[in-house]
């Protein structure tokens, strides 16, 4: 269930940044860029930070 959250939330953060830096700002494809390496991250660490954080707000794994 985290994992599924994790993708969805990722997803969802970038879509929304792609259609604010169409709409309002440039710059928020900054944050598109930075939800981009967090994945890339995770994919070599085995580490997310968003998974911890749904762990301690006790979503089951």
């Amino acid at each position: 269930m985290r994992s599924r959250m994790v993708t969805g939330i990722a997803g969802s953060f970038i879509l929304i940044s792609l259609i604010l830096s169409l709409y309002v700002n440039q710059n928020w494809l900054w944050f598109t860029a930075f939800v981009g390496a967090n994945l890339l991250q995770s994919s070599f660490t085995k580490w997310c930070l968003l998974s911890d954080i749904l762990a301690k707000l006790g979503v089951k794994n």
